[in-house]
């Protein structure tokens, strides 16, 4: 079967998968500024896709960069944008196209993560990146909303950024810092960990378990602290864009 391009435009990298069913081909992502080298570099030798799907919450100019690229096999990109419903999820939103189309994918994929084993149990969805969303997906496939926060690298730019004394290197995670860059690093850390277990604590019904999915950049080096646990599962969002495409 010839294959979907899937791309998640994120703040920082643009992510992309060639996906020929039942597998991803192959997988990449490159930063926002080195877009343009996609064509000659990764790009370079895959086979020429039927579609190219995907969401973009990174602009205008990123858009406009990515469907340039694209010319070399003359297809246009089909975006797509959170709706009211899809895929059995409800977006309860207050106005449901001003969700974030990436965490819009992730909901779908999460879901029907979590439908495949037979009856889901509610789950809270992560996506760890330059923010940190928390989103609140119950039992019904009801999106419930969710916390946005700034992402771990956010957070330590803005303390060094911001204060003069706390221009220290980079730490690591300790239950009891006793030094300044691993007080700062275990800080952070416990503060997204913290709206992740707050989050999870009001969707939990009675003593029914709540899943956890975890996938971006920063997942690995959150999720062995979240209470109760997180799963990481790998490009969330563009499994997300395959489902919402009608390709799983």
């Amino acid at each position: 079967m010839t294959p979907i391009l899937a791309l998640d435009a994120g703040n920082s990298r643009v992510k992309w998968g060639l996906y020929s069913p039942p597998h991803w081909v192959t997988l990449g992502a490159t930063p926002n500024a080195e877009i343009g080298t996609l064509a000659l570099r990764d790009w370079q030798n895959l086979p020429r896709p039927a579609r190219v799907v995907g969401v973009n919450v990174a602009g205008e100019g990123v858009r406009l960069r990515i469907e340039a690229l694209l010319t070399r096999w003359r297809l246009v990109p089909e975006w797509l944008f959170s709706t009211a419903k899809a895929a059995g999820v409800v977006n309860s939103y207050a106005n449901p196209e001003q969700l974030g189309a990436d965490r819009w994918a992730a909901l779908v994929a999460a879901r029907s993560r979590v439908s495949a084993a037979g009856s889901p149990p509610p789950a809270i969805v992560i996506n760890a990146g330059t923010a940190v969303t928390i989103d609140a997906l119950d039992s019904d496939g009801v999106f419930r909303g969710g916390f946005i926060l700034p992402g771990l690298r956010l957070m330590l730019q803005a303390l060094a950024d911001n204060t003069a004394a706390l221009k220290v290197a980079p730490g690591q995670h300790r239950d009891y810092p006793t030094n300044t860059p691993d007080a700062l690093y275990s800080g952070a850390v416990s503060a997204i960990c913290g709206a992740i277990d707050t989050m999870r604590g009001r969707l939990r019904q009675g003593d029914r378990s709540v899943a956890c999915v975890i996938s971006g950049g920063a997942a690995a080096e959150i999720a062995p602290h979240v209470p109760g646990g997180a799963e990481i599962v790998e490009h969330l969002v563009l499994d997300g864009v395959l489902v919402l495409a009608g390709a799983r």
